[in-house]
């Protein structure tokens, strides 16, 4: 693969930031369109926001910030729970109260700075809580595949794996312009391979309008609406400091003291606000794009932004968007499989970066139970919120770090660092007088 890197705030020349910027497209596309399917809402306002949103990040941002906002998934319980109870435009209220109050989180980052990431979460927790961000999506890899189906169907295995190999060794063996293009070669290699296996359905494309309008409502409050709501606050926080660190050490400078995390959180709340008043689902930093930019080293701001066009163009035409939602499961599972690993992967990257020290106890504990908690499948509840995943694993490591903050201070720790040097001392004084 091709070792140039693309930097944050380079220009590509136009005919290699289009095919750049549709590859960040088609990587967001099949997660991000699921989330209003399953609220019930029209998927083009969905992509309208999110085209929206991500422009608005990159300009509070200053351009500092490559991310690409797609539909959070963290609101789906709690917004389900409000839409059976009140309907969808209250939880559209729901998702800016969120979201206002996302913004004023923010302003306390301002205030306060974020030093207390370094003690409230260390090396040996943010490493393993980062890996989990990809690591527990792993089996929606492998479901949109088709491979934990009951029956599994050896067309939907040959086209998995033709996509993820496309992938894999074209990221290895493709030059020049090519090299960083492997997502969106592997994406076209597997349509065209599901097309010969006969498991794309074409009827909505030929069903859809070629122009159309997306749907607008405005958002009514409730507050018991918003109280259901306003848990995923934590959710959201979590998920956006894991994804601002993983996405430092991808593109190799912090963004959380450069542009700084209280801008980049102000951005993602204040496009979830604004996508909740108009119509929308929430929004937030996408996992699959980060993935894009650790595989192919392109980081530039621009491509995203052009990604973010394409995608609000897509809003307008809905044959279009209908051809790129007939995209089927193996191929989204193909890709997937291999960016959620990429993100694993960065995850462990910080492990090694940082020289975490497991021969002291706290760091294997650490990671121990942040790995455990993150994996085992429990769950804590709030209201209509449940905490699990990578989430719980964050606010365990959380606080964890704090309690051995708080015990350093107060002198409480034995330090095994020190006994271990005298023994070895001891040992080697031993040693040499035999």
């Amino acid at each position: 693969m091709s070792s140039k890197i693309i930097q944050v705030n380079e220009r590509p020349p136009l005919s290699q930031a289009i095919p750049l910027s549709i590859q960040h497209m088609f990587a967001m596309f099949g997660a991000s369109v699921l989330v209003p399917s399953v609220f019930g809402i029209d998927p083009a306002i969905v992509l309208l926001m999110n085209g929206v949103g991500t422009l608005l990040f990159i300009l509070i941002t200053k351009g500092r910030a490559p991310a690409y906002l797609g539909s959070s998934f963290a609101f789906l319980a709690a917004g389900g729970v409000v839409i059976q109870k009140y309907g969808f435009e209250y939880a559209q209220g729901g998702f800016v109260a969120v979201g206002i109050c996302g913004c004023i989180l923010a302003l306390i980052v301002y205030k306060f700075g974020t030093n207390w990431i370094d003690y409230v979460l260390p090396p040996a927790a943010m490493g393993p809580v980062v890996a989990l961000i990809g690591l527990e999506l792993a089996s929606n890899a492998a479901s949109n595949a088709g491979l934990l189906d009951e029956t599994i169907d050896m067309k939907n295995v040959v086209v998995f794996l033709i996509t993820l190999c496309v992938a894999v060794f074209g990221s290895i063996l493709f030059r020049k312009f090519l090299a960083v293009i492997p997502i969106l070669i592997a994406i076209i290699a597997g349509y065209v391979a599901a097309c010969i296996a006969g498991i794309v359905d074409f009827q909505t494309v030929a069903d859809a309008s070629f122009f159309s309008l997306p749907h607008f409502q405005l958002a009514k409050f409730n507050m018991e609406a918003i109280v259901t709501m306003l848990p995923v606050l934590l959710v959201i926080a979590s998920e956006h400091i894991g994804h601002q660190i993983v996405t430092s050490k991808v593109v190799g400078r912090d963004l959380l003291k450069d542009p700084g995390l209280h801008r980049s959180l102000f951005a993602d709340n204040f496009s979830t606000a604004l996508s909740g008043l108009i119509g929308s689902v929430p929004t937030t930093t996408y996992g699959e794009n980060i993935g894009v930019m650790a595989m192919t080293k392109v980081y530039s701001v621009w491509v995203i932004g052009g990604a973010a066009v394409f995608s609000m163009v897509c809003a307008f035409i809905g044959k279009l968007s209908a051809l790129i939602s007939s995209i089927p499961g193996p191929v989204i599972g193909g890709i997937s499989f291999l960016l959620y690993g990429m993100i694993g992967a960065s995850g462990l990257r910080i492990l090694v970066d940082a020289k975490v020290d497991y021969g002291k106890a706290r760091n294997q504990a650490l990671t121990a139970v942040v790995f455990v908690t993150g994996l085992s499948g429990i769950s804590l509840n709030f209201g209509g919120v449940q905490l699990t995943g990578m989430v719980l694993a964050c606010v365990v490591g959380m606080i964890m770090g704090l309690l051995f903050y708080i015990f350093d201070k107060l002198h409480w720790t034995n330090d095994r660092e020190e006994e271990e040097e005298v023994v070895e001392a001891s040992v080697a004084s031993s040693l040499e007088k035999k």
